[in-house]
């Protein structure tokens, strides 16, 4: 059984265009995708608007730090899944599902860490 990451990438100015009713449908898609698919998802969130994010840039001096994204696109990452899937065929057919107004959705495979690199909670 392998991990995999969703990301959710959508236009987030044309959301606000979007009729109350349109976007409280989508919020409701997305309730019946986790409910039909409990036993898959390991995790999960929807981010804040791109506005709010910040990059950091690792440079031989250090880091810098600057408000935004990392690219300027028009689609930006609005929220993620992490799910678990027998195969990556599984994984896509899964992601399939996942509800996007503007958007795309990607699907990236998930290494499995050394053990010298596990993350304990």
């Amino acid at each position: 059984m392998g991990k995999y990451l969703v990301l959710i990438y959508d236009d987030e100015k044309r959301f606000a265009e979007t009729p109350r009713e349109v976007m409280a449908d989508m919020h409701e898609k997305h309730v019946a995708f986790i409910a039909n698919h409990r036993g898959a998802i390991v995790g999960g969130a929807q981010l804040t608007t791109s506005d709010t994010a910040t990059t950091i840039r690792h440079t031989e001096g250090g880091a810098t730090v600057t408000d935004g994204t990392f690219l300027e696109t028009k689609e930006v990452l609005g929220g993620y899944y992490v799910i678990e899937a027998p195969d990556y065929d599984q994984a896509l057919a899964l992601a399939k599902q996942v509800p996007s107004l503007y958007g795309a959705i990607e699907v990236w495979p998930q290494r499995e860490p050394a053990d010298d690199l596990t993350i304990e909670h």
